[in-house]
């Protein structure tokens, strides 16, 4: 079962015993626990009705107590298990799990890992409870994921505006929520974000920034990007370089799949590398620049460089000056 269908489930009134959310993805986990906490009984019944646990102060004796107790004043009670992860003897909750009260709720937030599949804890979960695992979001997804996350508030977002919010937060969905939620609220009447809204209330800047150098490296303007580099080397926060390159990779490894496929369809190559078609245009002008040898040498530098980025064959060299120095020789 879904996270989404969990909270449509409860919006309804229609409740199981035990909700179990485990796996890499905190931002699903959070938003039915939050909804739990908040939502599911009103603000008189969670006076009396409402438990919350901690894993890493709680007991499971105590937990399980909780969990025991009958209602006050209500038909359902909600006892919560944050950070279960953290919490000694876990596998002591299974005598509850396997006989659980029809009247309590009980919500646990297992968050970094999942629970071992060959333990009989986890052939316990499959069978009495709610199991949600998630799981990281892959980077090229984002874009699709914040772009629906946009429409489901009701409003748009410009396709560059999308991109640049999307390579300054990263692969953190939370906070790409949060970013939203906080353009939204600056926009006034208007619906659609633009690339200025992330310049003026996200701090990015619409032209020196990661989506920018990837821009002038695949039009070749070098020059263009090393201006974009030396504000880097003046704002070192605004785009470190374990940021830019991986984000470069991402770039240059379609454009690789894209040269060795040698289509010059949009539609077919944006399906084949799996973007956006407004921006598989990028993809094949940097394909017709670089060709596939080229690109394939642009490759080998960004993961040379990535290596020099952590010490080994470059120790204590600065951030800009590794990628200067990348890309003269990216243009040579």
């Amino acid at each position: 079962m879904s996270t989404e269908k969990i909270i449509a489930d409860w919006k309804q009134k229609k409740f199981k015993p035990v909700y179990w959310l485990e796996g890499e993805e905190a931002y699903y986990i959070d938003r039915v626990v939050e909804y739990a906490e908040r939502s599911v009984l009103s603000e008189e019944e969670a006076g009396f009705n409402l438990t919350v646990f901690y894993g890493k102060d709680a007991s499971w004796s105590d937990v399980v107590n909780a969990c025991r107790r009958y209602p006050m004043f209500s038909d359902k009670q909600v006892v919560i298990l944050k950070e279960a992860q953290q919490m000694r003897d876990l596998e002591k909750l299974e005598s509850y799990i396997e006989h659980p009260l029809d009247s309590t709720i009980f919500v646990v937030a297992h968050k970094e890992k999942k629970i071992d599949g060959r333990s009989r804890m986890a052939r316990l979960l499959k069978d009495k409870s709610v199991l949600v695992s998630t799981k990281k979001m892959y980077d090229n997804q984002l874009p699709e994921w914040t772009n629906e996350l946009v429409a489901a508030k009701g409003y748009t977002i410009s396709p560059k505006a999308l991109m640049l919010l999307v390579d300054h937060i990263g692969n953190d969905l939370s906070r790409i929520n949060n970013e939203v939620d906080k353009l939204l609220m600056n926009l006034g009447n208007r619906k659609n974000i633009t690339e200025e809204d992330i310049e003026l209330y996200v701090g990015v800047s619409k032209e020196y920034n990661v989506f920018e150098l990837q821009n002038a490296l695949l039009r070749k303007d070098m020059s263009k990007a090393m201006r974009i580099i030396q504000y880097f080397e003046s704002n070192p926060k605004v785009a470190p370089i374990q940021l830019v390159l991986p984000s470069l990779y991402n770039f240059f490894s379609k454009a690789y799949i894209l040269s060795s496929a040698q289509t010059k369809d949009e539609k077919a190559a944006a399906s084949l590398i799996g973007v956006n078609p407004f921006f598989v245009k990028d993809y094949l002008v940097a394909v017709k620049n670089y060709g596939y040898e080229g690109v394939e040498k642009i490759l080998l530098l960004l993961h040379q460089y990535n290596l020099k980025s952590i010490g080994i064959n470059s120790p204590g060299t600065e951030d800009a000056s590794l990628m200067k120095e990348m890309i003269m020789k990216m243009a040579m």
